[in-house]
């Protein structure tokens, strides 16, 4: 995760914090309702691994993995202040101060312990099914740029991917980070374009994209088929955003908008891995 990624500038570890914290942001502000109050349609985590297996969230713990979206809003790691341009309305740009949350912040450091991951991970799960059972799945989404160091995660996902709600089983994406140039391959049906074995793996352990989440995708400009998976490879910034955006905003196909009911769970396992993955 610390090899650059594609245009965008910066490291793995950093392109893909900034995209955790837009997502993050974003999720507060689709979940705030004009009355100055975040309301919690969801909660969600962040599990890093890399030398260390554990919370990757500002404001959790081994005890607490997953937290409420108003516990996120109120409970930034810190507010940075960035300047950008922006229109004026006059056909101009100016330069603006905007206030940043900043969450979750860039690591890349150990080996890529999937199967631990994925074993932490999957009681969280049982017992939030558990909890609310009326509930949309849990949706746990695996960011990684190389192979599995510590076995094969095959049964572990399997036993996550029986766990379920009324609602359904509970939804694994995956997302590999590729340092090989080349073609993206986006929510693909069919493993015949990864010639990659990792890949291979992760396109085999996702979970096929539940109908609303396909027409989201759709709308958006993927040109996704039936049995499209969640799973992306060589993915470029943009797409990688897309992605994980799916998740909170396409729990109905307009978004949160129906959410009256219940709660989402959204918890997000990452890769702060090294060099010494095969993939960077």
């Amino acid at each position: 995760m610390a090899e650059p990624w594609a245009e965008t500038g910066q490291s793995k570890a950093q392109a893909l914090a900034l995209a955790v914290n837009n997502l993050l942001g974003n999720a507060v502000l689709l979940c705030s309702r004009g009355d100055e109050q975040v309301h919690d349609y969801f909660e969600v985590g962040v599990l890093g691994y890399g030398a260390k297996v554990g919370g990757a969230l500002y404001g959790t713990d081994e005890s607490r993995l997953i937290v409420p979206v108003g516990h996120i809003a109120e409970n930034p790691l810190r507010v940075d202040t960035v300047t950008r341009r922006v229109p004026d309305g006059a056909g101009g740009v100016i330069s603006e101060q905007q206030y940043l949350p900043v969450w979750v912040d860039p690591v890349a450091d150990g080996a890529t312990p999937m199967v631990a991951a994925f074993t932490a991970i999957e009681p969280v799960v049982e017992s939030w099914c558990a909890a609310h059972p009326s509930s949309f799945p849990p949706i746990v989404i695996n960011v990684t740029d190389g192979m599995s160091t510590d076995g094969d995660p095959r049964d572990v996902v399997a036993r996550i991917r029986k766990l379920a709600t009324d609602d359904g089983p509970a939804l694994i994406f995956n997302l590999h980070l590729s340092g090989v140039q080349g073609q993206q391959v986006r929510l693909p049906n069919s493993a015949a374009a990864l010639s990659d074995p990792n890949a291979a793996l992760l396109y085999e352990l996702s979970s096929e994209l539940p109908p609303a989440m396909l027409e989201a995708a759709a709308a958006m400009g993927y040109p996704v088929q039936s049995g499209a998976r969640g799973f992306l490879y060589n993915a470029d910034a943009t797409t990688v955003i897309d992605f994980l955006d799916i998740g909170t905003r396409s729990v109905t196909p307009t978004g949160l908008a129906e959410l009256t009911a219940g709660d989402s769970s959204h918890t997000e396992p990452l890769d702060p891995d090294d060099e010494n993955d095969t993939n960077g």
